[in-house]
């Protein structure tokens, strides 16, 4: 997992401009919603390259590869990047919204085909407290 805290490319009195990635082939851009609480993921892909930008709201990200485990939380406008074959999973911690853009198989119609649930979820829904 490689983690950028990306900054703004240019600024003006306009406003800014934020390159998110340069120099990247895509297949997929998805918009993704999640509320508070909300776990996705806990899957890993073979040949699909994943990254995932926070637009707002902090999101717990977990990725596990051949370095281990690695945790952080990601913010509005931190980018994670997934390589082939690295197990991931999100837990929002506020309500939040991201983009899922994705090199590979793992697009469209054919999203399963490069998706592969993980038999142990490195991150689990919490379950709702009785009040």
């Amino acid at each position: 997992m490689k983690i950028s805290r990306l900054k703004a490319a240019f600024k003006d009195r306009r406003g800014a401009i934020l390159d998110i990635l340069d120099d990247v082939d895509l297949n997929s851009v998805t918009l993704i919603t999640n509320k508070k609480g909300a776990v996705r993921a806990n899957h890993f892909h073979k040949k699909t390259v994943q990254y995932t930008f926070v637009l707002s709201g902090c999101v717990k990200y977990v990725g596990k590869g051949p370095g281990g485990r690695k945790q952080t939380v990601l913010k509005a406008g931190d980018l994670a990047v997934s390589p082939p074959n690295e197990a991931h999973a999100t837990e929002a911690l506020t309500d939040a919204t991201f983009l899922a853009l994705s090199y590979g198989p793992r697009h469209g119609r054919n999203y399963e085909a490069d998706t592969f649930r993980l038999a142990v979820p490195l991150l689990a829904p919490k379950k709702p407290s009785r009040k």
